[in-house]
């Protein structure tokens, strides 16, 4: 048995796709969903060439409604923000841009650690500047972190339409498999919008389907849809460990175990950032169990509270012997004492 002290969720991802669905929590993560992360901020679209967005009544009645400002640390100055985001803000007045921007920071730092909180600051960010793409953009990512998924396909519907970019095309057809229609997101990717994917953009759009074929029941059509070149090559893309998890995964719910220990060998091997959890499913399938330091400790907990017990009923029990033994002596004592008196009346 070996023992592991990073505690880990034991729920499945048997799906693919893009993270963020209650079932994926194990699973593949979209490694390019937001790449700058760690400096703040989404990413613009370098097709974005404006557009126009139709207000409608949630737009009017958000904007009735109070914004309830949160806390914000002093390091966060808002210029974290990637150079095309920046962009999009100057839009704005300069105060309401760096207000904006430093929300959409807040919304980066936490949307991994904190969906709820990320959630929060990108509706701040909303209520402040709902005509900029990227405030929609982010609205919609962190709507889709809390499987809020409607709302998820409403700012990112918005969002396309203020942009014209085909980006999310991938990430819109998985919140319609959030909302239980894997119809829709199959027929999404038949759509001509998908040809204008990159080619990263194509491989999400690929797990999207192949993950809407396995919430159909369709396993077979599923390891089919991942079957691909982008799958049987041997260069490492910053979507390849997915892919082969994915891969890896369908094969295992097919019931073919030998084939799937090897593609999550495979998957293994590309995931340089760890990803994914290919290596704790190739333990389990070489029977190997892990079990958490924290859990340990718990469970020996009664094993130790049952030797407490006992050693105190021993300790019990020789109180009395020797209790017993004293009283024995007493009595011995007093019936030495005795015969000699009576003796002598």
């Amino acid at each position: 048995m070996q023992r592991r002290d990073d505690r880990r969720d034991d729920r499945r991802d048997d799906r693919g796709g893009y993270r963020g669905r209650d079932d994926r929590s194990r699973g593949p993560r979209r490694d390019d969903r937001r790449d700058d992360r760690d400096r703040g901020g989404f990413r613009g679209r370098p097709d974005r060439a404006g557009g126009g967005f139709r207000r409608d009544d949630r737009d009017r009645d958000r904007d009735r409604e109070p914004i309830k400002r949160l806390p914000i640390p002093e390091d966060v100055t808002g210029n974290e923000i990637d150079q095309d985001v920046r962009q999009e803000l100057l839009s704005l007045p300069k105060t309401l841009a760096e207000d904006v921007a430093r929300n959409l920071v807040m919304v980066a730092r936490l949307i991994d650690e904190d969906a709820e909180q990320a959630y929060a600051y990108s509706r701040i960010a909303l209520r402040l500047a709902s005509r900029v793409a990227a405030v929609r953009e982010a609205a919609g990512f962190a709507a889709y972190a809390t499987q809020k998924y409607s709302e998820a396909l409403a700012e990112f519907r918005a969002a396309r339409r203020m942009t014209g970019s085909v980006e999310l095309w991938p990430v819109m057809a998985d919140c319609e498999r959030g909302m239980g229609r894997p119809e829709r997101a199959l027929a999404m990717a038949g759509e001509p919008e998908v040809q204008k994917l990159d080619k990263a953009g194509q491989v999400e759009m690929r797990l999207v389907a192949a993950g809407a074929r396995r919430d159909m029941g369709q396993l077979d059509a599923a390891i089919v849809t991942l079957q691909s070149p982008e799958l049987a090559s041997h260069s490492v893309q910053s979507w390849t460990a997915r892919l082969r998890y994915a891969y890896a995964d369908a094969l295992l719910a097919a019931g073919r175990e030998p084939e799937a220990r090897e593609w999550f060998a495979k998957a293994l091997e590309a995931d340089k950032d760890g990803s994914t959890d290919a290596s704790d499913r190739l333990a389990e399938l070489d029977g190997v169990e892990f079990v958490d330091a924290e859990d340990e400790h718990v469970e020996d907990e009664p094993a130790e509270r049952v030797a407490d017990a006992e050693d105190a009923v021993v300790a019990d029990a020789a109180a009395a012997d020797v209790e017993g033994d004293a009283a024995a002596d007493g009595s011995a004592a007093g019936e030495v004492v005795d015969g000699p008196a009576d003796e002598r009346s």
